[in-house]
C-alpha cells in the first residue's frame, strides 16, 4: 500500500474513532456516520476478497453505495473501472471487454446488458471467468475511459499514489474556507468529482450523494433546473464541483432570485474554459467560483485559484507537487503525476506530459489556456485561432446554448449557433455575439453567424457522447454556411 493510500486509509479510521457520529453519507433517504462508513468499507472489502476479484466496474447511479464501493476498491488494492452512466451500451461493452473486468457492480437496469455480455450474478455481483493475463499495469487503481473527440473510448491507468497526492491539495486548496459539506453534482465516474469526494471525506466533511434522478441531471447535458434548485435549497451545501454549463445555470438562477448561494463558500469549476465575462457574473452575484485546469492522463487536476490566489480568467497556479512549463510553440507540459499508461498500451516513461492544450503564464506564475493545439485554425491572415476560446465567450452569456467557430484559410470567422430559447431573435443573438466580441482581439472575433437548423447532438452525429464537438463531422455537413462568402467580401473593392 502507498504511503499516500495508507495515510487516506489512517485518516478515515481516526474520523471513525474519534468522531464517529458525524454524517459522513448522505444519499437521497439514507446517511451513515464516519464510524458506520468505516465498518461498511471493511465488509465491502473481505465480499470483494472472498469473490477474488481483480478488475471491478462500476456502473451505479450516485449514492452511498455507489461511494462505499468505490473506497472498498481503493483500500483493497484492486483497479476500479468506473462507468459514467452517459456512456452508450457500445461503449460500456467496449470499456469491460477492453479492460478484461472479472467484476461489475451495476444497476439493475443493466441486468440484461450484463448477462448478455456473459456475466453471472453471484451475490449481488456480477462476475465473468478471465483467462490469461490482464491487460492493465500492476498499481492501477483507477482506470477511467475518456471517450475525447472520437466514440471509442480510451483507457487511462493511474496510481493510487497519483490520486490521492492530488486528492490531498485539493483539501489543502479548500481549507481556508471550511467548507464541511459536499454536495455532488456530477457523475461519481467523473474523476474530477470522485476526487472532489476524497478531498471532502479527507476533511471530515458530509458528502451528499443524491442520485441524478433526485438532482434533475439526465444523460450528459439534460437539466431539470426547478428539481436541481430544490436540491440546492434543501441540502444548503458548503463546497461543489460544476463544468461551465452548470455554472451558468446557476448564475442565472441567481440572477433571476431562484437561487441563493449564501451556502456556499468554495465552488470549483472545470472541465472546459470558462468566459471572464461568467466570472464576472458568478462574483456579482455571491457565488465564490474558483476555475481550475486538469486532464485525465495526470490524475485530474494540474491547477486551480483559491481564496488566497485567484486571477479571473486564469485557470490558477500549479498544484505544489506538479511541475508546469510550455513548450515553444506554447503547448502545456506537465511532470509529477503522469498515468501508469493507456490501457494495452507500452507503460507511460516520458518525464514529461504534452497535454496538448496551448497556454502562457503571467508573471505571477498563474496559467491562461488558450484552446486545443490540434483545434486551432489559421486565417488567411497567418493569425492562429483556437476556437474553443472562443466558443466560450460566446455561450456562456444569456442566449446562445451552442456554438462551433471556423476560419480555416479564411478572412473572417464564422459561427453555427443554437439558442437557448427558441423565441430569441436573430437581433438578440447577434447582440450576444457583439458582447462576445468585445472581449476578443480582431484576429478571434466573430465577423459571421449563421443559425443552426436543429442542435448539435450525439444522435445527429456532431457532438460525442460527452457533448464534444466533432469537429470534422460539423464542418463536413456545414461547409457551404461556413465558406459562402459572395466576391465582394471575399474581394472587397
Amino acid at each position: 500500500m502507498s504511503l499516500e493510500l495508507e495515510r487516506f486509509k489512517q485518516v478515515l479510521r481516526n474520523h471513525a474513532e474519534h468522531r464517529p457520529n458525524t454524517t459522513a453519507l448522505w444519499g437521497d433517504d439514507l446517511k451513515l456516520d464516519y464510524a458506520t462508513l468505516y465498518a461498511e468499507v471493511v465488509s465491502r472489502q473481505q465480499q470483494l476478497r472472498a469473490q477474488q476479484a481483480n478488475v471491478v466496474a462500476l456502473a451505479l447511479d450516485n449514492g452511498v453505495d455507489a461511494l462505499l464501493w468505490d473506497l472498498a476498491l481503493l483500500f483493497e488494492g484492486l483497479t476500479c473501472l468506473p462507468l459514467p452512466p452517459f456512456f452508450s451500451p457500445a461503449q460500456r461493452s467496449h470499456c469491460l471487454h477492453q479492460s478484461q473486468a472479472d467484476t461489475v457492480i451495476g444497476e439493475p437496469a443493466l441486468d440484461a446488458e450484463l448477462q448478455a455480455a456473459g456475466y453471472v450474478n453471484l451475490g449481488g455481483l456480477w462476475r465473468k471467468h478471465r483467462a490469461g493475463p490482464g491487460r492493465v499495469p500492476a498499481g492501477t487503481a483507477k482506470l477511467t475511459f475518456t471517450s475525447g473527440t472520437t466514440g471509442t473510448p480510451k483507457g487511462v491507468c493511474l496510481s493510487a499514489h497519483s490520486l490521492l497526492r492530488v486528492v490531498r491539495e485539493l483539501e489543502q486548496a479548500s481549507q481556508p474556507t471550511a467548507p464541511q459539506h459536499h454536495l455532488t453534482l456530477l457523475p461519481l465516474a467523473i474523476l474530477l468529482e470522485n476526487l472532489g469526494c476524497y478531498a471532502a471525506l479527507l476533511a471530515g466533511a458530509t458528502v451528499s450523494v443524491p442520485g441524478l434522478k433526485t438532482l434533475g441531471i439526465q444523460g450528459a447535458s439534460g437539466v431539470d433546473v426547478p428539481r436541481l434548485l430544490g436540491v440546492l435549497a434543501a441540502r444548503a451545501p458548503h463546497s461543489m464541483i460544476l463544468v461551465p454549463q452548470l455554472l451558468l445555470l446557476l448564475v442565472s438562477a441567481a440572477e433571476q432570485n431562484a437561487f441563493n448561494p449564501r451556502s456556499l463558500r468554495f465552488v470549483a469549476v472545470g472541465g472546459a474554459r470558462v468566459s471572464t465575462q461568467l466570472l464576472a457574473r458568478a462574483q456579482q452575484v455571491g457565488l465564490p467560483v474558483y476555475e481550475g485546469y486538469g486532464l485525465s492522463e495526470c490524475a485530474s487536476v494540474v491547477c486551480l485559484n483559491r481564496p488566497q490566489a485567484c486571477r479571473p480568467g486564469s485557470v490558477g497556479r500549479p498544484l505544489p507537487h506538479l511541475h508546469v512549463k510550455l513548450a515553444e510553440d506554447g503547448e502545456v507540459l506537465i511532470k509529477g503525476s503522469a498515468l501508469l499508461g493507456y490501457l494495452g498500451q507500452p507503460p507511460h516513461t516520458d518525464e514529461w506530459w504534452p497535454s496538448g492544450d496551448l497556454g502562457e503564464f503571467d508573471a505571477e506564475g498563474f496559467l491562461y489556456l488558450k484552446g486545443r493545439k490540434k483545434h486551432q485554425f489559421v486565417t488567411s491572415f497567418g493569425r492562429n485561432v483556437n476556437p474553443e476560446w472562443v466558443e466560450a465567450e460566446l455561450t456562456q452569456g444569456r442566449h446562445i446554448a451552442q456554438a462551433f467557430v471556423y476560419g480555416e484559410a479564411m478572412p473572417h470567422n464564422h459561427a453555427l449557433l443554437w439558442p437557448h430559447r427558441p423565441d430569441c431573435s436573430d437581433a438578440q443573438m447577434d447582440a450576444a455575439v457583439a458582447r462576445a466580441n468585445q472581449g476578443l482581439p480582431d484576429y478571434a472575433q466573430v465577423h459571421r453567424w449563421t443559425r443552426l437548423d436543429q442542435p448539435l447532438t450525439a444522435s445527429n452525429g456532431l457532438l460525442t457522447a460527452n457533448g464534444r464537438p466533432r469537429r470534422d463531422a460539423i464542418v463536413a455537413r456545414y461547409h457551404a454556411q461556413l465558406t459562402c462568402l459572395t466576391l465582394n467580401e471575399e474581394f472587397p473593392s
